[in-house]
């Protein structure tokens, strides 16, 4: 079948894990299922008999042929794996989505497959820490349970070492991580919205945080939708996190965001903007754009090699984990960066690997580090807690040069602010899409066509011929030029306005080019979100006046006389406008008591920091900073304008407000599961 057939699912790991055919299989069995129901209902409570009377029906090719007839699931495992499927939203008697149908064959395919390894069969899936994905491309899922105890404790410090002494969380710190106390205390989602704070200072404005001791059901739901629209905003992976799951304290899921964020504050250095020295690393120009192309994490991996050949240390390091599991590497790379605070006995002496680790953690703490891990963490290889201690080493000590000798390689660095914001905010949007590929580097991460190929399909799915896509690594130009041209094809298509660029544009990384791009294909999936949502009967197309008309409109019924004339209308750099519009589709969410007039330019900053961070707690998922209101970004604006009328349009009409009514709070962080997946990219108030 081709490419038009092809089955999407919102969940990148259901994506993931089916091929396309056992996709469109399973696809007629749950169609099959759903239409045999009496009432041609499929409930979640029938799915247990239903799957079970399937039988071989519903295996795979491969599964067929190890599957033994009599393995089925007792109702006890059936009633676990529902549980551990099934989010608060989904109760017995509402009807089964494909992709909910798909969450639950597919947990009861892990419980077949343990069931044969527990009887000694083959082909038994362990579910433990060292094989989950890695630390941040991947999306925490809700088919994964267990939490790793080390990095809990792990966490946990470096929560209690940077927040205690924050004004509203010192009473609850320190948290003791041999409980599930810092999960109970991330219900209120003050500590996380404080934790992103942390990670990248002033993402949040901290005045629209909910502090009160007492929160209600819908000011938790606030901080929360807060908390994960200001994640994406930072470069998180939340696709399958929602709401419910931070307000049920759900361990694996918010351990998972956690290590996310701390991941993201260790890291934030380990750049070339933030830390030039770094050009010491290369030779040459061609090694330069390699380094920019590279993720922190094999930056740091460069970095370390670069000391540890200083050291006279004769491997490569590879990884995290088993590459610095007999700690040599370790040993070398601290008496490298800190000599002076070695001791004897030398690490390098001793056999025992457990000793050796410890040796090293003393070494460490000499230093000044913090640790992040203990010695059995270390012989273990658990790569989160290892990248988290190489990081902060970094941090500590990088041992790099104060004296750039190499400046021509990094004359290119310092872009234009306005080029490196809308970078950031086209890369974020991106990252928050939920497709299978990290970028880390607009300009670098989209040059083999790969990336923009996976965007197309999410935001026009069925768009991509992926039998004529060239998958990474690409070697040869030319095919990276193929998979660029047909992004091209595909946008022209939908009518993008592409006069003077070509495949091999984007492959030599025309940042001109490739951000105006980028903008219509941003703009291209606003506009067909707001059209399915309110022109969904007669196929009117979106423009951008009927946003601005939208706008206008709900300023002027609530009775403020403000007034926008276009999306680059100088008065918008006040802020008044926007609080207006954000007060206008919901009063209770603004507090007039923090809004300032907006004349004097300290005054607009305030109020700029203001608005993007009670949009986010609206349920707006947006990707721009204070200073494009204060310059009137037009691109922005528009985002911000579309995100706002976007989160208004969707939200259902028994949407109630009262703070006394807690049917209200679920009721915000609920999406019908038949919408498109790419619908991420605008509003994420709790959906997964």
């Amino acid at each position: 079948m081709g490419f038009d057939g092809l089955v999407v699912v919102s969940d990148p790991y259901l994506q993931r894990r089916f091929t396309q055919t056992v996709l469109r299989a399973l696809q007629q069995q749950y169609a099959g299922l759903r239409d045999a129901a009496p009432t041609g209902r499929l409930r979640l409570r029938d799915l247990p008999a239903a799957l079970t009377s399937l039988g071989g029906a519903t295996a795979t090719a491969g599964e067929k042929e190890n599957s033994s007839p009599e393995m089925e699931l007792t109702e006890e495992e059936w009633a676990s794996v529902l549980k551990a499927v099934a989010r608060a939203d989904e109760k017995p008697l509402l009807d089964v989505n494909f992709e909910l149908f798909l969450r639950v064959y597919s947990e009861m395919q892990l419980r077949l497959k343990g069931g044969k390894a527990r009887d000694g069969g083959g082909g038994g899936i362990r579910r433990s820490s060292s094989t989950s994905a890695a630390f941040l491309t991947a999306s925490t899922t809700t088919l994964l349970h267990t939490i790793s105890e080390s990095e809990k404790a792990s966490y946990v410090g470096h929560i209690n070492a940077y927040l205690a002494e924050d004004p509203f969380l010192k009473k609850a710190l320190p948290v003791n991580p041999a409980t599930d106390q810092l999960f109970h205390l991330t219900k209120d989602g003050v500590l996380l919205c404080k934790l992103i704070n942390l990670a990248v200072p002033g993402t949040i404005d901290e005045r629209a945080i909910n502090t009160k001791r007492l929160l209600n059901l819908w000011e938790k739901n606030e901080n929360h939708t807060l908390c994960l629209n200001s994640a994406k905003a930072i470069g998180c992976t939340v696709v399958n996190i929602g709401t419910q799951d931070l307000a049920e304290g759900r361990p694996h899921l918010i351990l998972g965001l956690i290590s996310q964020i701390i991941k993201i504050q260790l890291l934030a250095d380990v750049n070339l903007k933030s830390t030039p020295q770094l050009v010491e690393l290369v030779e040459d120009s061609q090694e330069m754009e390699e380094l920019m192309s590279l993720s922190p994490e094999k930056i740091l991996l460069r970095w370390m090699n670069f000391q540890l050949k200083k050291g006279g240390f004769q491997r490569t390091v590879t990884n995290f984990s088993s590459d610095i599991k007999d700690s040599e590497a370790y040993a070398c790379l601290l008496n490298v960066l800190a000599p002076e605070c070695s001791a004897k006995p030398s690490p390098m002496s001793v056999k025992d690997l457990l000793h050796r680790a410890r040796l090293v953690l003393e070494h460490a703490d000499r230093m000044g580090c913090k640790r992040y891990l203990a010695p059995k963490d270390i012989v273990d290889g658990l790569q989160n807690l290892n990248l988290a201690f190489v990081a902060h080493i970094f941090q500590k000590r990088n041992g790099l040069s104060k004296q750039m000798k190499k400046v021509s390689f990094v004359d290119g660095l310092s872009d234009d602010a306005q080029v490196s914001r809308e970078e950031r905010s086209f890369r974020l949007w991106i990252n928050s899409l939920g497709i299978s590929s990290y970028i880390n580097n607009v300009f670098e991460d989209l040059r083999n066509g790969w990336v923009l190929l996976e965007v197309m399909d999410k935001v026009a799915p069925g768009s991509v011929n992926w039998k004529m896509a060239n998958r990474p690594p690409i070697k040869l130009p030319f095919r990276k030029v193929e998979n660029c041209n047909q992004v091209l094809k595909i946008g022209k298509d939908i009518q993008f306005s592409l006069v003077n660029i070509a495949g091999a544009d984007v492959v030599q990384g025309n940042k001109k080019l490739i951000l105006a791009f980028l903008w219509q294909l941003m703009r291209y999936n606003i506009l067909q979100l707001l059209k399915n949502l309110r022109f969904r009967s007669n196929g009117k197309e979106m423009t951008d006046n009927d946003i601005l008309l939208w706008a206008n409109k709900q300023v002027k019924d609530s009775g403020k006389q403000s007034w926008m004339e276009s999306f680059k209308d100088r008065s918008l750099s006040s802020g008044i406008f926007f609080v207006n519009l954000l007060c206008a589709v919901e009063p209770r969410v603004v507090n007039w008591s923090l809004v300032t007039k907006g004349e004097k330019d300290e005054e607009k900053q305030m109020n700029a920091s203001y608005i993007i961070s009670v949009a986010r707690k609206l349920g707006c998922s947006i990707f721009l900073l204070p200073e494009d209101i204060l310059e009137v970004n037009q691109k922005m604006m528009l985002t911000l304008t579309a995100s706002i009328m976007y989160w208004h349009l969707k939200r259902p009409k028994s949407y109630s407000l009262d703070p006394e009514n807690s049917s209200s709070c679920e009721t915000s962080s609920i999406s019908t599961s038949d919408d498109s997946a790419s619908e991420t990219s605008i509003d994420d108030s709790g959906t997964r």
